[in-house]
């Protein structure tokens, strides 16, 4: 019986581990359609998302899509609204965040938009500070000081890679603190109602931008790819994780994505890296860990 516990817990850890293992790729097909308009990338990726996961919601997970429907029902009139206008907000956040993602990847750099989810843990603890009113020890004050160091270093060698990677993670942090706010729903049925939401301004815009429909296999690939490989297949793995693995543990691990990114960035990628940058991923890297030193004392201890 323990040995199967064990095995369980196996199988959540590795869901964990492998849902920013795969975002931490998805640069790859994002550049594979880099003559594209980032514009035209984001409206089909969300379009081809909601269709797929539009399908599996209904084929597979009625049940949960009922149980969220009465779940909404119960709740006050007030209450109702603020989940509303909860979820408005965080469509536009996921929507801006996705955009300057794309965006950043093929017209700035690779590196950009993996800087952005390396600081984007830490802004989400200063969000979760100054809109929760969640506790933040010294410790933990003091790294983010660190990570501002870190910021202003990029910023002092490129400003344009610096205003990029904080967008992108601004973005990303208060599309996290909703989720964190909206609680009882199911994340799928969550993420499917606001690219939902996101298509009534996506749909007007494919209309009348004068941009024609890609007729090339490679772009609709490319497409296909980011919406279920990069999207709701990661989302899925994490959701799962965390019904078993604390969400320390899947944080701590979410920075696999931004240092493979890295990775792809100077090797795969061919990108130049200079002084400022190295000297701001030392700092980053550097506050990091001590902002999670109490969980990875925790983590080793186990």
């Amino acid at each position: 019986m323990e040995q199967q516990t064990t095995e369980s817990r196996k199988n959540y850890f590795l869901a964990a581990f492998l849902a920013p293992l795969i975002w931490g790729f998805m640069a790859i097909p994002v550049r594979w359609i880099k003559q594209y308009p980032a514009e035209d990338i984001l409206y089909y990726r969300i379009l081809t998302a909601l269709l797929v996961l539009g399908l599996f919601i209904l084929l597979f997970r009625k049940q949960a899509l009922r149980q969220d429907v009465s779940i909404f029902k119960l709740l006050g009139k007030r209450e109702q609204k603020r989940i509303i206008g909860l979820t408005l907000l965080a469509s536009f956040f996921i929507f801006g965040n996705w955009f300057t993602y794309i965006y950043a990847v093929n017209h700035i750099s690779v590196q950009s938009a993996a800087f952005a989810y390396l600081i984007c843990p830490l802004i989400t603890a200063v969000a979760a500070y100054f809109l929760l009113k969640e506790r933040l020890s010294l410790l933990k004050k003091t790294a983010l000081l660190i990570a501002l160091l870190s910021a202003i270093t990029l910023a002092s060698g490129s400003l344009v890679d610096a205003l990029w990677s904080i967008s992108i993670a601004t973005l990303y942090a208060l599309y996290l603190i909703i989720q964190r706010v909206v609680q009882g729903f199911d994340k799928l049925n969550t993420l499917a109602l606001q690219l939902l939401i996101c298509s009534f301004f996506v749909i007007p815009r494919l209309i009348f931008n004068q941009h024609a429909v890609p007729q090339e296999q490679m772009f609709w690939v490319s497409i296909l790819t980011i919406a279920v490989v990069f999207t709701i297949i990661p989302l899925f793995l994490s959701m799962y994780a965390l019904t078993r693995i604390s969400s320390t543990t899947t944080g701590v691990l979410l920075y696999i994505n931004p240092l493979i990114a890295f990775t792809l960035a100077v090797t795969y990628f061919q990108e130049s890296v200079d002084i400022h940058k190295y000297i701001a991923y030392g700092f980053i890297l550097f506050a990091i860990i001590l902002f999670n030193a109490e969980t990875l004392r925790r983590l080793v201890k186990r």
